[in-house]
């Protein structure tokens, strides 16, 4: 096979393994029912096999935890081939890399040659990747796993499955709308088909919202609108999961081989490259950043360069271009975040009373330690109840998830975000050990993840004599939780008038959050949860046990 053919194999790859992701991003998203189900709910696929085989989420989950977690192993499929053939996950492989590729690929064909073989050259800004990739690794070592906030395949997830998916869902279905509201026949036979169709593929199977949606969504779109100006800038300059991979292609051997005697010096091996690694003659080939494309030799008219295995390799530069002063820099710096990070009150006993974690989340430190802020939980939660932090977690927890009741509450039954989370930040339980779904008392103890309180001076029965039982009724514990006592109250003419009023108990409550979701107080409901009782942690308590007394 010649080696002109390697860059169309490499689209194909490309493509498959975009449409795959795609595919189960898709997927992570249940649309049965939960009444009447026995056993867990699960997944009919992986979805969340591409974040396990993250390298760079299961190495700083081994610094920052001491364990590995049972999924991430899938993460040697990607390491060990790294260490003998180079970079190729990120030029046939990387999801967020081919939506680069190709952005960046669609611009270069509008620009001239020489502004793209400028363009297309090692420039020493490329090292910053590696900056991120040492300040990323310390703040593991030392106990928060921030590197999800960089990492490709978690910022993808993130960023399609939070805001770029619902908007598509959100446009589709205002479409579906209007052909529907018109009164042409073959515009509604049309609508019908169509909506069949992405029903099965593409819509969600009702529409969700997450909050900084937009934000996120402006953050995917700059990444990709970078590429317009430099050829994947977010690849050379920003990844540190391609950082990673550069390092471990220290040992690899495969490489370029240049062969001054069949090159004629056009210099068109440079025009198509990804990686700014200098494939040309006369230069100094830079493994590290190479992406194994292979488009230099597919242009390349005359041979004059290929890539073979233990190449001679005298003007090859084998590792990354690092400067001591800033990789120092660095190290103080992925040193210095954690203790920054964490001089606010986000582990405190002041912290937010609203960061309600899901159920089977670790304590809030251990949880940091863990979660890559992939998104995961949150696409997958079947009432939308699950978004991404602003400032409920502090800095270090920023777009960590967290319940929002107003919007949706905990379905009892349901333990999706434990199957797909890839890092053990929420534990895997079952709808057994939860404890909240009928059936589930053979279970030590709920999970709890907060309790709720009534605001009396808002609650129709409390404060306007107005019977109302809304809460008691959605209460899925049993025995419930909210319970209700009549009571006498008079009206605003002073006439007596019986009521039922609603109490918790907040030893049955387990802060689902059904209550607060279906309260007919729109603006701020009179009853909310916060996550006070939370079983994760031992002082976040409304009720202390009390020590057992040692007999004498």
């Amino acid at each position: 096979m010649s080696q002109r053919t390697l860059p169309q194999l490499r689209r194909i790859s490309q493509i498959l393994f975009l449409s795959l992701f795609l595919f189960l991003l898709f997927r992570t998203e249940f649309r049965g029912s939960f009444s009447g189900a026995r056993g867990d709910i699960r997944l009919s696929y992986p979805v969340n096999i591409f974040l396990e085989a993250d390298p760079l989420a299961a190495i700083t989950n081994v610094l920052s935890t001491g364990t590995l977690y049972k999924g991430l192993l899938w993460s040697l499929v990607i390491i060990i081939p790294t260490l003998f053939l180079g970079r190729f996950f990120c030029g046939w492989i990387c999801p967020l890399g081919t939506l680069n590729h190709f952005f960046g690929g669609w611009r270069s064909e509008h620009k001239r040659g020489p502004e793209r073989l400028a363009r297309n050259r090692y420039k020493p800004w490329q090292a910053l990747k590696y900056y991120i990739l040492i300040a990323v690794l310390v703040a593991a070592l030392l106990g928060s796993d921030i590197a999800g906030i960089f990492d490709p395949i978690s910022l993808l997830v993130r960023s399609l499955g939070l805001s770029v998916l619902p908007g598509l869902n959100l446009a589709l279905n205002a479409v579906f709308d209007a052909l529907y509201r018109t009164r042409v026949g073959g515009l509604r036979l049309l609508a019908d088909a169509l909506h069949l169709l992405f029903s099965q593929i593409l819509l969600s199977f009702k529409q969700p919202h997450f909050r900084q949606g937009f934000f996120l969504g402006l953050l995917f779109l700059a990444i990709l609108v970078l590429n317009l100006r430099i050829t994947r800038f977010w690849c050379r300059a920003l990844c540190p999961l391609g950082a990673l991979l550069g390092v471990l292609s220290r040992w690899s051997i495969l490489g370029i081989e240049k062969r001054s005697s069949h090159c004629d010096e056009c210099q068109h091996c440079l025009l198509d490259c990804q990686g700014g690694d200098d494939p040309i003659p006369g230069a100094q080939w830079r493994k590290a950043e190479c992406h194994l494309c292979f488009n230099c030799v597919g242009d390349c008219a005359e041979s004059g360069i290929k890539f073979t295995f233990f190449p001679a390799t005298p003007t090859t530069i084998e590792v990354a271009d690092l400067k001591r002063r800033k990789a120092i820099a660095s190290v103080a710096a992925g040193a210095a975040v954690l203790p920054l990070l964490r001089a606010t009150p986000g582990l405190a006993l002041a912290r937010d009373e609203r960061l309600i974690r899901p159920p089977g989340s670790l304590d809030e430190e251990h949880f940091l330690e863990r979660c890559i802020r992939c998104g995961e939980c949150m696409k997958v939660c079947p009432n939308n109840a699950l978004h991404p932090t602003l400032s409920e977690a502090g800095v270090e927890g920023l777009w960590t998830p967290v319940l929002v009741p107003r919007i949706g509450y905990c379905e009892p039954s349901c333990v999706l975000c434990s199957q797909v989370c890839p890092t053990g930040a929420i534990w895997e339980i079952t709808s057994v050990e939860k404890g909240w779904a009928a059936g589930s008392r053979d279970a030590p103890k709920p999970i709890q993840i907060g309790t709720a309180f009534y605001d009396r001076g808002r609650c129709l029965p409390w404060a306007m004599a107005t019977e109302c039982i809304v809460c008691e009724e959605w209460c899925p514990t049993s025995p419930k939780a909210i319970y209700l006592r009549p009571a006498e109250v008079f009206d605003a003419e002073g006439r007596p008038k019986q009521v039922r009023q609603p109490y918790v108990d907040p030893v049955r409550c387990v802060g689902c959050g059904a209550c607060e979701f279906v309260c007919p107080v729109l603006d701020r409901p009179a009853v909310y949860v916060t996550s006070i009782g939370e079983s994760r942690s031992k002082t976040n308590q409304v009720i202390l046990k009390k020590p057992r007394r040692i007999a004498s």
